[in-house]
């Protein structure tokens, strides 16, 4: 069952959902040589709780961890650990948490030192393709053409959107329908509606779109050893396009720049 959400609804995921944004700027910012991922998700897990929130994704089906920190060729599910960052590499921080009953939802994928010309182009892309898709977002569209925008906006720069992982709505619980895929021809699905809340989120190689998860039950990497770059926004449907309940204004002020009209906050 697809919610569409009240107005007291909307300003409880507001609240939420700028809290991880807050949360997800400042851990960023952590992202440098020599630095682990562990020391990352135990910043964002104290920021989580001084905001009298509970992180969403701890214990979630047994993952062990605040943030998903996921390195280089991992795509997502990346778990915390003692590895050290290194110059060059690209780490992407993807954080939920739990207010007042509403669950907010963001990732962002940021290089770590100076990075080769290519991850610059992939970070690029991909966040790009997300705003494209955010760009679909309306009453009377159908959700596959959310995909279809990213996919288009992927595939035309020569890299893969990833098909096992999809975006989703999100409200009460984290995981909520409808399922957001990054690809697909449009056209189909459930239409949108003023209310909905939707967590859009492409997950984009550098080479082939194949994934694997390692032995840890939860790690998903590229497999062929590519970069991939994740990013998502969480969006509620407004009745003449939607709101970006995860942009802060230095990010849409960054992003405007690039994108125009397809940014609101």
């Amino acid at each position: 069952m697809i919610v569409c959400r009240s107005k007291a609804e909307i300003e409880k995921l507001r609240r939420v959902n700028r809290l991880v944004a807050r949360i997800l700027a400042d851990i960023r910012r952590m992202a440098v040589p020599g630095a682990t991922t562990r020391e990352i998700d135990a910043a964002a897990e104290a920021l989580v709780g001084e905001a009298g929130a509970v992180p969403a994704f701890k214990g979630y089906h047994g993952y062990p961890a605040t943030v998903c920190a996921s390195i280089n060729e991992q795509v997502v599910h990346g778990i915390p650990s003692n590895r050290r960052l290194a110059e060059g590499d690209v780490l992407s921080l993807d954080i939920g948490a739990k207010l007042d009953g509403f669950f907010g939802d963001c990732a962002v994928t940021v290089p770590v030192g100076r990075v080769s010309d290519d991850a610059v182009r992939l970070l690029r892309v991909t966040e790009e393709a997300l705003f494209h898709g955010i760009e679909a977002v309306r009453p009377g569209v159908r959700v596959s053409d959310i995909g279809a925008a990213v996919q288009r906006h992927v595939e035309a720069h020569g890299f893969s959107v990833v098909r096992e992982f999809v975006g989703h709505g999100i409200g009460t619980a984290l995981h909520e329908e409808p399922q957001i895929a990054n690809y697909g021809p449009g056209g189909y699905g459930p239409r949108l509606a003023e209310g909905m809340v939707l967590a859009i989120e492409p997950m984009v190689n550098r080479g082939g779109p194949g994934v694997k998860v390692l032995g840890d039950g939860w790690t998903a990497v590229t497999r062929d050893g590519s970069l991939s770059a994740h990013f998502e926004h969480t969006v509620v449907v407004t009745l003449d396009g939607c709101e970006i309940l995860t942009l802060l204004e230095d990010d849409a002020s960054r992003v405007r720049e690039r994108m125009g009209a397809a940014v609101r906050s």
